[in-house]
């Protein structure tokens, strides 16, 4: 079966001169959790820019490989006509309006979509379902509230766009521990009660593996190992170099043939 999402042999350059990613194909299936690891610069935010075509706004494009989703070419689309698609990016750094309300802000999720009233306030009440102290802050304005407020909002405002992919970019970052598994505890509860499919790209590879289903880790722009969730938690180089735990003495990266990637993805 095709996968919902898929990136293959991508090769991104910025400037016309630096090549960022180089040759990364990675696919997330239906209803799935898929997890997008590795170190800050290793590609991770590029490769959701990319899927999301905002790689334009920051001189950027896709010069190699294709990108599809639910069957149709998406590379060439702008970011509105894959948003009508519905495939939504929530950006690194909890990007909210900070001059508008909170429940302002979850009103612009809703901009591409022509809708009666009555049905947008459906759709409040069930963002509000699933963030509940949105509910109790909705007058404040965004620039008020808390980090993890803000990250809620944010992930409310791709809510209430009605995606079926949701492009998730570091959503942990700066974080308290308690407030990152609440959000994750409902990216799970959005996973498996509405359908919403999630590629997350994240540096807390502990985090992210507890959740997702599948994960794919990233190094200097290319995929340099994959596997199922639980396998990739329970691999020793992957829990040594990710997880910062090992079983035995420390090794550098070079020393670690193992790690090598497993796959090599055809052009």
């Amino acid at each position: 079966m095709a996968a919902y999402l898929g990136i293959n042999n991508i090769e991104v350059i910025y400037d016309h001169v630096i090549l960022v990613l180089k040759g990364v194909s990675l696919e997330v299936p239906k209803g799935k959790i898929v997890a997008l690891l590795g170190a800050n610069g290793a590609g991770k935010s590029t490769t959701l820019k990319a899927i999301s075509s905002l790689l334009r706004t920051e001189r950027g494009e896709v010069t190699k490989g294709s990108i599809e989703f639910d069957g149709k070419r998406t590379d060439k689309l702008t970011t509105n006509d894959l948003v009508k698609l519905g495939v939504v990016q929530v950006m690194e750094g909890r990007h909210c309006f900070g001059h508008l309300t909170v429940e302002e802000n979850l009103l612009t999720g809703a901009y591409t979509r022509r809708v009666s009233r009555a049905e947008l306030k459906n759709d409040l009440e069930k963002v509000y379902h699933y963030f509940p102290r949105l509910k109790t802050r909705r007058t404040s304005q965004s620039g008020y509230t808390s980090g993890g407020e803000q990250q809620m909002t944010a992930v409310g405002r791709a809510l209430m766009a009605k995606p079926s992919m949701i492009l998730l970019d570091e959503p942990s970052m700066g974080l308290a521990p308690q407030i990152v598994a609440e959000i994750f505890e409902i990216v799970k509860d959005l996973n498996s009660k509405e359908g919403v499919s999630f590629l997350l790209a994240e540096q807390n590879t502990n985090v992210a593996l507890k959740y997702a289903d599948y994960g794919y880790i990233l190094e200097n722009g290319r995929v340099v190992m994959d596997g199922a969730a639980n396998d990739l938690a329970s691999n020793e180089d992957v829990k040594e170099f990710y997880l910062g735990v090992s079983s035995g003495e420390r090794k550098s990266f070079r020393d670690v043939k193992s790690y090598r990637r497993r796959k090599r993805w055809l052009a």
